[in-house]
């Protein structure tokens, strides 16, 4: 009698439950092509031909003039319309590392075009904000006065103060990240635009010696940033800025830089569980165990060997192999920081996993943790866990990408999503009318901000779908931009769809009417 064996069974049994596991329960590509498009609807200035997301229009066309100094453009920071320097710059650095990583990925999925001009909208604002080598402007807009009303950017009737960062003003830990951002943008541009990833790196090194130079935390020049962006200290991103340029030039001074301050900017002394727009070490370390891993290190390769000894310490701890010292996490899952906007965190974890995931296989090399060695898939595997829950792997079934999936956030706190377009309500929305109007309404949000990273839910895995509810439903830049490499990577796990074209500038069923 002809047929398989009970052992041929079996073994295709597991073998598609393991193509299952690592094939199609989620469209990556279609996450990442809507991640993009969340840039297009945070930008400022004035929008070009081809902006895809449909709903919003040309804002912010006077920011800076005040000053004397065109800020037109860049990006607004989340659910408002204050333009941030430090998250955009660090989301902008994140774009681009995404570029860099996963060039081949991005390209093989058409991407590439929209991904550059993503970071190409921040490097360009960054070019006008810095029109002096000692000169950064570092901010539009104020929190306070911006978060007093509800209205579109389009509508704005808020203060759009600019602020500067000089030699009597310093900020050190944001001319940093803008350097790295640069830094890293020049290397995702230099094999298309060899004259613009020039101009990018002459700003980058300008701003890092002043930065360098004139030591400071940004919020001690603005104190209005604190409650917002309250910058915890500025070494990490020197060392930041440091290690991308050297990756930008190969100059060894940018290398000595990291070594000689190792251990006065805690370098080779902190060993941290998290990864954010405040807080760079762990990607410090990670991109600098690059350079040892590809037998780069020279005459520093006793201190890069130390920065490496941090970089398995976040990982080894993110995958609870650290001895006890470990990244809490909730019980269906997810790496758990803080209660306010914690995905970014999950989100930028997954991404470290994914990049180091690839060094230590292109080195042949393993991870030692206290309670086990790691493989490099098994930290890919970490990054496909964070990646599955957000797009619904979850204790909700909810995926917290909005627009991604059946069931996600539609009351998102995103004052452009949550107010009628222009196109269709073309009445200015009053600062105060907002509330009213709009942002009170119990019904859908009248316009889908694809792609935005929500703040996600709270250490029992629980979810309040809920305007008023910012610390859950505000997506921001600074969330969301490591997505581009993180499903860049994963996409290329056999079975993963191809995007499709099924975007609606608004929900099909909207229960927000243009009020009367």
């Amino acid at each position: 009698m002809g047929g398989l064996s009970s052992s041929c069974i079996v073994l295709l049994l597991v073998l598609q439950a393991s193509c299952i596991a690592w094939g199609s329960e989620y469209n990556y590509v279609d996450a990442l092509d809507k991640s993009l498009m969340f840039f297009e609807a945070q930008r400022s200035g004035k929008l070009p031909q081809n902006q895809r997301v449909k709903w919003r229009g040309d804002s912010g066309l006077s920011d800076g003039f005040k000053q004397g100094v065109d800020l037109v453009g860049g990006y607004y920071d989340a659910g408002d319309h204050v333009k941030f320097g430090l998250p955009m710059a660090y989301s902008v650095t994140m774009l681009a590392w995404g570029v860099i990583e996963f060039r081949k990925e991005i390209m093989e999925l058409d991407q590439m075009g929209n991904a550059l001009a993503a970071i190409k909208w921040g490097a360009d604002y960054f070019i006008k904000a810095h029109p002096q080598p000692n000169v950064l402007w570092a901010q539009v807009g104020d929190g306070d006065s911006d978060h007093y009303c509800w209205e579109r950017a389009e509508d704005m009737t808020t203060p759009r103060t600019a602020y500067k960062l000089d030699t009597s003003n310093h900020g050190s830990d944001l001319a940093g990240e803008t350097a790295a951002a640069m830094a890293a943008a020049a290397i995702a541009f230099r094999p298309y635009n060899s004259s613009y990833s020039d101009l990018l790196l002459v700003h980058s090194k300008q701003l890092f010696s002043f930065a360098d130079r004139f030591r400071g935390l940004f919020v001690d020049s603005i104190p209005n940033t604190k409650k917002f962006y309250a910058s915890s200290g500025y070494e990490d991103e020197l060392l930041w800025a440091a290690a991308w340029l050297y990756q930008a030039t190969r100059e060894d001074y940018y290398l000595k830089y990291v070594a000689d301050n190792a251990v006065s900017m805690g370098g080779t002394g902190w060993a941290v569980k998290q990864f954010s727009w405040d807080n760079k070490y762990a990607a410090v370390q990670i991109l600098l165990s690059k350079v040892l891993l590809e037998g780069g290190g020279g005459a520093y390769t006793s201190t890069l060997k130390q920065y490496q000894a941090k970089a398995d310490y976040f990982a080894c701890a993110c995958q609870q192999k650290n001895d006890g010292y470990n990244v809490p996490m909730t019980a269906g899952g997810l790496l758990y920081i803080n209660e306010w906007n914690n995905l970014q965190y999950a989100a930028s974890a997954a991404f470290l996993h994914a990049v180091y995931s690839e060094y230590l296989s292109a080195a042949n090399a393993v991870l030692n943790c206290p309670d086990a060695q790691l493989k490099p898939q098994d930290l890919l595997n970490f990054a496909k866990s964070q990646a599955d829950y957000i797009l619904g792997k979850n204790p909700k079934s909810m995926s917290y990408i909005v627009g991604y999936g059946q069931n996600y956030p539609v009351h998102v706190h995103h004052r452009g999503a949550s107010i009628a377009p222009i196109s269709v309500l073309h009445s200015p929305v009053g600062c105060v009318q907002g509330f009213e109007t709009w942002y009170r309404l119990p019904g859908k949000n009248p316009n889908v901000i694809y792609g935005g990273l929500v703040g996600g839910p709270n250490k029992n895995d629980e979810f309040n779908d809920d305007r008023a509810n910012y610390e859950q439903t505000e997506p921001t830049m600074s969330g969301t931009a490591p997505l581009l490499g993180l499903f860049s990577r994963l996409s290329k796990i056999n079975g993963s769809p191809r995007a499709g074209s099924n975007h609606q500038e608004t929900p099909t069923s909207n229960t927000n009417s243009s009020p009367s």
